[in-house]
């Protein structure tokens, strides 16, 4: 039997990307105005997609002069994410600033107690070493997902350890101090010019609690968290975003090696995560998204069922302080 065409596919999510980055930025206007009454914005600039796309919405929104960003680097970012970060804020004519967040993370322990928990799986861990956790996700694992350290010597020589839950968390714990330092650095700019804190994360991101609550997940005013990645890439070209951002892969920039969105958490690369998504919010049926993504049929049902997974695990990041009673 031939295949008949489907209709979904990549297309499907395509936008009319100049009207909503006017309609974007008539809301910030209007929140700025009427629901947070400030008069600026400040955001973390990482020189990457998101945070690119934010920059550029605001000072469409509000013009140049009234957009501040700040990059944060520690000992373990991509020196890359700084040089992108200040194209960025060039490109859109922003004032920006540097602040090192190295050495508050070393006065907190951030390091030093990560390095503890990583020598619970490689003794030897210590001074020129480097790390970051990977997942095997259920495309590999048929449906469940197994963190990994890789770690390497200061020889080059690789290696992949298992981890166990207590570690896991213990090395994410630690590393979460990054996300936190740095949203304390934008709500202290954001008070002293009476601005509102922007943040980044696109509709992926949220939805599957990719985010560190009470850190990036922290903000005033979120403009793109319903727009999927994809879409947001169509802002990107449209508001001039440098090509060079706009050709980077998604990076978490929080090991000191080189990491992929999709190696740490999501089962998928971003676009086909994406479609997965749509499908799975609009009822459609899986034969047609494994004909958009490439997939079989029975892997787009486990990408479906760690989206739900995921969903479960972020309701906790989404729930603001709980109340006994009414205050």
């Amino acid at each position: 039997m031939q295949d008949h065409p489907t209709r979904f596919s990549a297309e499907t999510l395509a936008i009319d990307a100049d009207a909503e980055i006017e309609r974007i930025a008539a809301w910030l206007r209007e929140q700025l105005r009427v629901s947070v009454r400030r008069r600026g914005l400040v955001l973390g600039l990482s020189g990457g997609i998101d945070s690119s796309v934010c920059a550029g919405l605001a000072a469409r929104a509000v013009g140049p002069r009234n957009v501040f960003c700040l990059f944060m680097p520690e000992s373990d970012s991509d020196p890359e994410s700084l040089r992108l970060g200040r194209l960025v804020a060039e490109t859109f004519g922003l004032e920006s600033m540097v602040e090192d967040i190295a050495p508050a993370l070393a006065a907190m322990g951030c390091y030093e107690r990560r390095d503890g928990f990583i020598r619970q799986v490689e003794p030897a861990y210590g001074a020129g070493w480097s790390s970051k956790i990977v997942i095997d996700g259920p495309l590999v694992t048929g449906g469940y997902n197994v963190s990994s350290l890789v770690v390497r010597d200061p020889d080059g020589e690789t290696r992949k350890h298992r981890l166990p839950a207590p570690v896991y968390q213990g090395i994410v714990a630690a590393t979460n101090m990054k996300q936190r330092t740095r949203k304390q650095l934008e709500y202290y700019h954001a008070d002293r010019l009476n601005y509102a804190v922007v943040g980044t994360p696109n509709r992926l991101e949220y939805d599957q609690g990719f985010f560190v609550k009470n850190g990036d997940g922290a903000a005033d005013i979120k403009p793109i968290a319903h727009l999927y990645k994809s879409q947001v890439y169509q802002l990107a070209e449209r508001l001039g975003v440098p090509e060079e951002v706009r050709r980077r892969p998604p990076t978490t920039d929080t090991y000191s090696l080189p990491q992929t969105q999709e190696e740490f958490y999501f089962a998928l690369p971003y676009d086909k995560m994406d479609l997965c998504l749509h499908g799975l919010d609009h009822a459609l049926p899986v034969r047609e998204v494994a004909h958009a993504c490439g997939l079989s049929e029975e892997q787009v049902e486990r990408v479906w069922t760690d989206i739900a997974a995921k969903r479960k695990a972020a309701r906790y990041l989404h729930l603001p302080p709980l109340l006994c009673g009414a205050p």
